[in-house]
């Protein structure tokens, strides 16, 4: 089984900065790709930003030039660096990874984090 775990959600204020760490741990896996979705109340989860093996990132574009992902391969570790936080990124934030374990792929997803930020 493969265990991930999120950290690093919280509250605050619009223009602020928050920093999500998602780390990934168990036997005998390969991780190809780890990325953040968000889900807000009353709204579907979506897809914040990605990264792959190579480092390769994609984003949504309510986030371009305001959050940066990043990952550490040695330490199955991926971040989200969130500047410039608005209302509108209120929600609890997933962290999920596609890893091989066995031969077979799977996705495996966090108990997420909260973030909150007031206007």
């Amino acid at each position: 089984q493969v265990q991930v775990v999120e950290s690093g959600g919280g509250l605050v204020q619009a223009g602020g900065s928050l920093r999500l760490s998602c780390t990934a741990s168990g036997s005998m896996f390969s991780i190809y790709t780890m990325g953040w979705y968000r889900q807000a109340p009353d709204k579907q989860r979506e897809l914040v930003a990605s990264v792959d093996k190579s480092g390769s990132t994609n984003y949504a574009d309510s986030v371009k030039g305001r959050f940066t992902i990043a990952r550490d391969n040695a330490k199955n570790t991926m971040y989200l660096q969130m500047n410039s936080l608005k209302p509108e990124d209120t929600a609890v934030y997933y962290c999920k990874v596609v890893a091989v374990r066995w031969a077979m792929r799977n996705d495996y997803w966090g108990q997420g984090t909260q973030v909150t930020v007031s206007s």
